[in-house]
Formats: structure tokens, C-alpha cells, sequence
């Protein structure tokens, strides 16, 4: 019987493959690597203590290190990009959302220094730059400082991917933006400023599609440890985030 927060056999068979530790694979032989991610993502969902990972998982000291030493070695990311082999980019999307620092994230040695943590007007914040697919479907993310404005990361976001167009809110609209969108032959789909003096004329039929990677924010915070960051590095809140991603790319 399938856990409440347990691949199921179908999900298991889709990234089976992709996960070190095989029986064949160089080096030591993992134990059990469904249970091992099931672990994991009981810790997600849940967003307890790592010490509070039930026993049936295994002992927490083991399951924790082993997701660090995978989020070191990039194999959370490498499934995430593994499932993002077929985007649907007629549009794509961009926003970003804001978790609220758990205090036990800064408090280790060096504090939040370089580990995309700072102050904004929720506090000690970090922000989930996104990328997603007409579907709402994530692509890539970038993490920042929660003060960080959307528009700084876009150059890096959609480096390297094509579409018709690209939709955004009233954040990302700047000369720089547009220019960036246009010089990759794709339609900026963004509503102007009141700022502006004349207003660009948007397409309003598609940019209601934004509401599908709003939808996708929600429900990455159903994953308690997403929704907020316990993590005080931040390779492994972003590892949280790509497997987190994962099953949203899975249903």
C-alpha cells in the first residue's frame, strides 16, 4: 500500500533510473532508494523535523545525509531537468513568490550570507525566481534574497529557451525586459506600468493564462519545508524545491 506521501509505482518506474546507488552502478550499492525517497519526501510534505522521519524509513541521520550528499552531487536537479524533457513553450511564464526564513536557517555559522536569504518587507525572506511552461509547469528557478526584483533575473531564466511568447505581470515590465523578449523573436505578453506614459498594448486572451503558474505556487507550498525554509544552505532548499517540482511534473 502507497503512502499518503509515497511515489507510487508509476512515478517510481519514471525516475528509477536517474538515481545513483544501483546494483551495476560504480561504488557502493544504495539501500533501497524507493524508501529512501519516500522518506525524503515525507519530510517535504510534512515539513517536520527531520528527526521526527518515522522509523519505517530508516534511522534520520542516514536519510538526511544521503539527500545532502545527492544535493552536493546535483541528482535532485538532474531528475528535476530529466521530467522537463518536453515543456509546452508556445508561452512561457515568468514569476517569482516569497518564502518566510524559519529562525533556525540563520542561525547557523556565517548566517544567511550568500545562501539567498535577506530582508524584505516579510522579513527575512527568500525568493523563488520561476520559469514555466503554457502549462504552468516549471522549467527553471533561480534563487535570490527576498529584496531582489523580479527583473534581475530574467536574462539567466530564459537564456537558451525559444517561444512565441512570454508572460509576465506588471513586475517585469521594462525596456530591458521587452528588448530581451523581442530579441528572442517571442511576444512580451506583459500589462504596462501606470507609469508609463504610453501604455503597450498586451495580449489580454493570453495573459490569462498567468493564473496557471500561480496555481503551480500553491501547490508547491503544499510541501510544508517549501512553503517555509528550514534550510540554512541554500543547495539544499533548492534540491527540496526540484524534487518538490518533480512530483508536480509527475500527477
Amino acid at each position: 500500500m502507497v503512502g499518503r506521501y509515497e511515489l507510487s509505482e508509476a512515478q517510481w518506474r519514471r525516475i528509477c533510473e536517474l538515481l545513483p546507488g544501483k546494483p551495476g552502478d560504480p561504488g557502493r550499492t544504495g539501500t533501497d532508494n524507493r524508501l529512501f525517497v519516500n522518506g525524503v519526501l515525507w519530510v517535504l510534505r510534512s515539513g517536520a523535523h527531520w528527526q521526527d522521519l518515522p522509523e519505517r524509513y530508516g534511522k534520520w541521520k542516514s536519510v538526511h545525509k544521503r539527500f545532502t550528499r545527492w544535493a552536493k552531487a546535483g541528482v535532485w536537479e538532474r531528475v528535476f531537468a530529466s521530467l522537463v524533457g518536453d515543456p509546452d513553450n508556445r508561452y512561457l511564464m515568468l514569476d517569482s513568490t516569497l518564502v518566510r526564513v524559519h529562525q533556525q536557517a540563520a542561525s547557523g555559522k556565517g548566517g544567511p550570507q550568500n545562501q539567498a536569504m535577506g530582508r524584505s518587507r516579510g522579513g527575512l525572506t527568500t525568493k523563488i525566481h520561476t520559469l514555466a511552461d503554457a502549462q504552468g509547469r516549471p522549467v527553471r528557478f533561480i534563487l535570490t534574497a527576498g529584496q531582489a526584483h523580479d527583473v534581475t533575473t530574467v536574462p539567466d531564466l530564459l537564456d537558451g529557451v525559444d517561444a512565441d511568447g512570454v508572460i509576465a505581470d506588471r513586475a517585469y515590465d521594462t525596456n530591458a525586459v521587452r528588448n530581451l523578449i523581442a530579441e528572442r523573436g517571442a511576444e512580451a505578453v506583459i500589462p504596462s506600468t501606470r507609469s508609463r506614459t504610453v501604455a503597450i498594448p498586451h495580449n489580454a486572451t493570453a495573459y490569462k493564462l498567468r493564473n496557471r503558474i500561480e496555481r503551480f505556487f500553491n501547490k508547491l507550498k503544499h510541501f510544508r519545508r517549501i512553503a517555509t525554509r528550514y534550510d540554512r544552505r541554500a543547495v539544499y532548499f533548492l534540491s527540496a524545491l526540484y524534487l518538490a517540482s518533480a512530483m508536480i511534473w509527475m500527477r
